[in-house]
């Protein structure tokens, strides 16, 4: 279980680089795609970029965190459970920036810097999973 709780977390973490690659992606895209002639209007549904990163933020990275959460009370790691609310706390907090940046376009800064927080913790949780002796009781954890 702390294999399965050590990957988990550094999973949210590459997909925390996953989502900057493709917001990247999406947004230089668009700009070329406007020196090009497209016009963005209301009736712009985005490109791949922005399709990979609304599945990836939506779907692939909270499901990661459901799981990581449930596996954290199982896999015996000091702060283990508390690391993983952390995450899931962060993924929360993730999408409802994303929504309410749509209304108040300023609270798009607070996801991406959002986003850097929720890398640092998974990989945290991550690399705190893999200091732990296997077979250490939760009480002689590496801390």
């Amino acid at each position: 279980m702390k294999s399965t709780y050590r990957v988990l977390a550094l999973l949210i973490a590459v997909g925390v680089l996953v989502q900057a690659m493709a917001i990247a992606l999406g947004w230089f895209t668009a700009i070329k795609d406007v020196d090009d002639g497209l016009v963005i209007d209301k009736n712009y549904e985005g490109n791949f970029g922005h399709s990979l990163h609304g599945t990836v933020g939506m779907m692939v990275i909270p499901l990661l965190a459901i799981l990581l959460l449930i596996v954290s009370f199982f896999a015996g790691i000091a702060g283990g459970v508390k690391w993983a609310a952390i995450v899931f706390g962060l993924v929360a907090l993730q999408i409802a920036l994303a929504f309410l940046a749509f209304g108040v376009p300023a609270l798009g800064a607070l996801h991406g810097a959002n986003a850097l927080a929720l890398l640092a913790v998974a990989g945290l949780a991550g690399r705190r999973a893999a200091g732990q002796p296997t077979g250490a009781p939760a009480s002689e954890a590496v801390v």
